[in-house]
């Protein structure tokens, strides 16, 4: 178990609860809504065609039982203040440690990659200016950021949520009522989802073999369980996710591809270059490259942003536990754990450098390394569930307040589902070496525990 406020500290180390309800509802929006979906749709459109809605469906219903998984046992376990430590709580330290630390070498890695997007998307608009300096202003803006409060990190990512969101909703609206034949001289559209090839072109498994690229881009929402935790009513908040995700999916994922598939022949998308751009010029959208980077520009700061912050709330919470330097546990008079920001500040600067001096080299290897770990943590999370709602049947308890729809089917469900996409990634030639890659950071963090932790465990960690 673990609280905010770490073991043997003063109130004054305590985080904040100056998130406000619109703040939360917006990091869970921004939570799933990334680059991914902007310019990594491209991948998986090129990869299936039309028929990739099916493989979004398949893994927004995947990421749907997870996070019901992860809503229960937040619901249950309200002191529990980091979805990491729910592995800590049921499994044990070996688990709170290794899953916490991986899920902070993921965000970490995560923050110079956001940087040098962000600046490759500037640069377009001021060429005279280079990679480095962008690079460097944008992670002194997201530092300055997260440094000030919680709130300030709230209200940032508010905007940012709400710029993708009306962008989006703006988005289905005017490709949707082209491809419904508004303003088309062919009338409606529909035909190109099966005129090219047919709805699946390359095949039934090719659309099963989208869900591991599809998967990356969906994956964020449990960052609202380490934001609720700054929240005045954490599982009222997390709650509310659970209850709302499905609907978002169905809007901002299967809802954006689908009038891009309906618009646009599939054979047309370019991978690595958004759809969203290729659809708006399609349908003669004035300035639809500026607009469009404008739209993924504020959905990479959007990511850099609580890339920060999830990396440095992780850290606070490691540091509680003794699984890092408790120096790290001291927070500012705004209730911030600075050392925390500075030190994922410091990596994410280190990753920047590595990615402009040696992009195919240092940080391809930093990249792959942290491929998979998201994948290996849900499928932690999903074992946990059922681990501890059968110690809950066990000890006569009454029935979770937010329980896991048809227990114990979904749950295994879930679980094997994920099981699937990482066996997918060890036969897929584009994500084999991520998975082995990041089979090596997990062997490093079970080593560290092994080695710093183990004989300093007094006591197994109870099963709730």
């Amino acid at each position: 178990m673990v609280n905010t406020q770490p073991n043997g500290t003063a109130d004054q180390n305590a985080l904040s609860r100056s998130l406000r309800p619109r703040h939360v509802a917006m990091i869970t929006i921004g939570g799933i809504i990334g680059a991914g979906l902007f310019v990594g749709s491209s991948v998986a459109i090129s990869a299936a065609g039309p028929a990739i809605l099916i493989s979004y469906v398949l893994t927004g219903t995947l990421v749907l039982l997870v996070m019901r998984m992860l809503g229960e046992m937040a619901v249950d376990m309200p002191q529990v203040r980091s979805f990491t430590e729910f592995t800590r709580a049921v499994l044990g330290n070996w688990a709170g440690f290794s899953v916490g630390w991986l899920y902070w070498y993921f965000w970490v890695v995560v923050i110079p990659l956001e940087a040098i997007a962000g600046a490759g998307i500037i640069q377009r608009w001021w060429p005279q200016l280079q990679m480095w300096e962008i690079g460097t202003v944008l992670m002194l803006l997201m530092t300055a950021v997260n440094l000030t409060s919680a709130r300030a990190y709230g209200e940032f990512e508010f905007w940012f949520s709400s710029i993708k969101v009306a962008a989006i909703i703006c988005f289905i609206a005017f490709v949707g009522a082209h491809a419904f034949g508004y303003r088309s001289a062919t009338g409606p559209t529909f035909s190109t989802l099966t005129a090219y090839g047919g709805f699946a072109p390359r095949g039934p498994f090719a659309v099963l073999a989208a869900v591991t690229t599809v998967i990356w881009s969906m994956m964020g929402a449990e960052v609202v369980t380490i934001a609720a935790a700054e929240s005045p009513e954490p599982a009222k908040a997390v709650a509310r996710m659970t209850s709302t995700i499905i609907s978002r999916i169905l809007i901002f994922y299967v809802g954006s591809i689908f009038v891009i598939v309906a618009t646009v022949p599939w054979t047309q998308v370019v991978s690595g270059q958004t759809p969203f751009t290729l659809a708006l010029d399609t349908i003669h959208f004035p300035y639809a490259a500026d607009v469009m980077n404008a739209v993924i520009l504020t959905a990479v700061l959007s990511c850099l942003n609580s890339s920060f912050y999830v990396a440095s709330r992780v850290l606070f919470v490691l540091g509680s536990h003794g699984d890092a330097p408790r120096w790290l546990v001291k927070t500012n008079r705004n209730h911030v754990p600075a050392r925390a920001v500075l030190l994922a500040s410091v990596f994410g600067f280190g990753g920047v450098v590595a990615a402009i001096e040696s992009p195919h080299v240092v940080y391809a290897f930093l990249q792959n390394s942290s491929g998979a770990i998201i994948a290996m943590i849900y499928l932690a999370i999903g074992v946990s569930q059922v681990r501890s709602r059968r110690a809950r049947e066990r000890a006569g308890a009454p029935p979770p307040t937010l329980p896991m729809w048809c227990f114990p089917w979904l749950s295994y469900l879930g679980i094997a589902g994920m099981a699937m996409v990482l066996i997918a990634m060890a036969f897929t030639e584009t994500h084999r070496a991520e998975l082995w890659a990041s089979s090596i950071s997990i062997a490093v963090a079970l080593i560290c525990y092994a080695v710093f932790r183990r004989g300093r465990d007094q006591t197994p960690t109870p099963t709730p």
